[in-house]
């Protein structure tokens, strides 16, 4: 850390040598190379027709897929070499990211959905940024951002962070605990209603010692607190919101033209086109290497690769089995495999699909769901939807962060074990029309679907067959995805589509299938699943310092999860990025493609009409 010495107060303890617990574990099991190691490297909370049979789709052969495959970590490593020496390095260059996901509302950190994360990670920073094995416990690894060092008190209930100060908001002004300490209250406030607030309950308060410190108070100790902490709050401006009422902050001026401390500051935003931002010229940690990012809005996938394909785009995420061979023939872009911290399901709602909380008549059941579960063949769903590129989930954790996922005992593919047990739960086809029934209810229900995503329509219908199979009749339903959203957090829905891009740390697990996130205003359990049995095994997981202790306890708490069946765990992407030959790469994390980006680099001997704009 480059601190002069004397320049900060003897109790704190230099960001080289910071407080190391005993490592449990749950850190990602890839590295693509030595380029990779380098960056942050692998994103919870952050954050689903017809009945038509499934459409074909034009894949490639199994043996070109597999050979193009196994091309691909060396080419994101030869592409993540930094360029030459000399003017090649100038700053410069535009990346357009083109997108496919629905474009987010607002760029507020503390309230936009998981879509929005890429861009507004570029405009705001946290107190410190976690390191290349993104390791959760205590707070090794941890590189300084906002706070350029902190100090443990002796008991580990309290952390003072030291601000740089030389930390200035786009506006100017000065980056200062107070900002800290606003943010930490904005977010928990009741009337905001942020998604992020059940991530920092074990913080009690944040305490302002003077302008450029700030003193986190912890409920108890824990060995992810530090995480915690840093990793989901995204500092913000007091002095730019002090005055907007809490619960009007996603349609403050602010939220759609933020202003930040990070490397980018906000540029423009042409609505349903186009986002843009612009490199800060003396940003106080050094100039972002290119000028300009901006994300291109599609209405649909096949849009978005159309873009990158004509040379109007220079990256897309996450590629489709069907685009692969299209890329493989086009000398322009290369292809950039990365581990994936997502997983999707089909996600039951137990509660009554009118929102009133009463248990509903069909998912209140675990019996139910179990059969339900045994009558899809998730391997063959997965293949068909993905080829190569995905596995079928293990349960609501990918395999990056649960090394032990071959332990999980699995519910059956059994499509004769699912009408036994459904004939014993008294569900039977009395009027031999291909739809049980019982007590004159029918086996039927609704499933949500974004119709943004054609994805998961595709795994909506393959599941609306294969239940069709074991007497169960299931309507999908595709919705804009305003609706989609709206009816999720109503919890006005029989059973939906979801997905989830976990965090690091397998704490992100209490928001989306804990009780608390069932029961909390802003909570992501929107099908209402509360176990006291995998809540407890969770907490235990968390707590427990040993590292084969915490192990035992996450088993036993994913093992819960997946017996009870909440949900029909369906896929975990294997994911495959796409990019312009020119663009140099730089530490595609499995929690964020976007960690480094301000690092990427375009060579001036390489770019192209729209690197040479310069910042405007």
């Amino acid at each position: 850390m480059d601190v002069p010495d004397g320049t900060l107060p003897a109790h704190y303890r230099p960001a080289d040598r910071r407080r190391s617990l005993p490592a449990v574990p749950f850190g990602p099991s890839v590295v693509l190379c030595a380029e990779a190691r380098r960056a942050p490297l692998p994103i919870a909370v952050r954050r689903p027709v017809v009945s038509s049979p499934f459409p074909r789709l034009r894949l490639l052969p199994r043996v070109a897929l597999a050979t193009l495959l196994t091309l691909l970590p060396l080419s994101a490593c030869d592409r993540m070499r930094p360029a030459g020496d000399g003017d090649a390095n100038a700053p410069g260059g535009t990346v357009v990211v083109a997108t496919a996901t629905a474009e987010p509302p607002h760029l507020l950190p503390i309230l936009a959905p998981p879509q929005a994360t890429p861009m507004y990670a570029q405009l705001f920073d946290r107190l410190a940024e976690i390191g290349a094995d993104l390791n959760t416990v205590g707070d090794a690894g941890f590189r300084p951002r906002l706070a350029r060092a902190w100090a443990w008190a002796d008991d580990s209930l309290s952390i003072r962070f030291a601000l740089d100060p030389r930390a200035r908001w786009h506006d100017g002004a000065p980056v200062t605990a107070r900002d800290v300490a606003f943010t930490f209250a904005l977010t928990i406030d009741p009337r905001v209603a942020s998604p992020v607030a059940p991530l920092l309950a074990n913080v009690d308060s944040i305490s302002v010692a003077d302008s450029l410190t700030a003193v986190v108070w912890f409920a108890r100790r824990s060995p992810q607190q530090f995480f915690d902490l840093v990793y989901h709050l995204y500092v913000l401006p007091q002095h730019l919101l002090a005055r907007v009422a809490p619960d009007r902050l996603a349609a403050s001026p602010f939220a759609r033209q933020p202003v930040g401390s990070g490397r980018f500051r906000f540029a423009r935003w042409e609505r349903g086109r186009r986002l843009e931002l612009d490199a800060v010229p003396d940003h106080w940690r050094g100039r972002a290497s290119l000028d300009r990012v901006a994300w291109a809005f599609a209405p649909d996938f096949g849009t978005a690769t159309i873009r990158l394909l004509a040379g109007d785009a220079d990256f897309l995420e996450n590629l489709r089995p069907e685009s692969l061979g299209e890329m493989a023939g086009n000398r322009a872009l290369r292809l950039a495999m990365y581990p994936s911290l997502d997983y999707g399901f089909l996600q039951f709602n137990l509660r009554a699909a009118d929102g009133s909380g009463a248990a509903h008549p069909l998912f209140a059941d675990r019996e139910l769901r179990r059969a339900l579960t045994m009558g899809v063949d998730r391997e063959r769903v997965v293949r068909l939807v993905f080829d190569s590129l995905a596995y079928a989930a293990v349960g609501p954790v990918p395999r990056a962060v649960f090394p032990d996922w071959k332990q999980l005992r699995q519910i059956p593919y059994d499509v004769a074990r699912a009408r036994t047990l459904l004939d014993s739960l008294g569900w039977t086809d009395a009027d031999g029309d291909g739809v049980r029934e019982r007590g004159g209810v029918p086996l039927a229900f609704s499933v949500l679907v974004p119709n943004s995503s054609q994805l998961r329509q595709r795994l909506a219908t393959l599941v609306q067959e294969q239940l069709r199979g074991v007497g169960a009749r299931v309507t999908v339903e595709p919705l804009e995805i305003g609706v989609f959203v709206e009816r999720q957090n109503d919890r006005r829905f029989d059973a939906a589509m979801g997905g989830w891009r976990v965090d690091p740390s397998p704490a992100g697990i209490q928001q989306t299938w804990g009780s608390i996130g069932a029961r909390t205003t802003g909570g992501s359990n929107y099908g209402g699943y509360e176990s006291a049995e995998f809540d407890a095994a969770v907490s235990r997981a968390l707590d427990a310092n040993a590292p084969e202790r915490s192990r035992a306890e996450w088993l036993r708490a994913y093992q819960t999860i997946v017996d009870d069946a909440p949900a029909i765990w369906l896929f975990e992407p294997r994911t495959v990025a796409g990019a312009h030959r020119r663009i140099r790469l730089q530490g595609l994390r499995a929690d964020g493609w976007w960690a480094e980006l301000d690092a990427w680099s375009i060579p001036l001997g390489e770019r192209i009409g729209r690197d040479r704009v310069g910042v405007r």
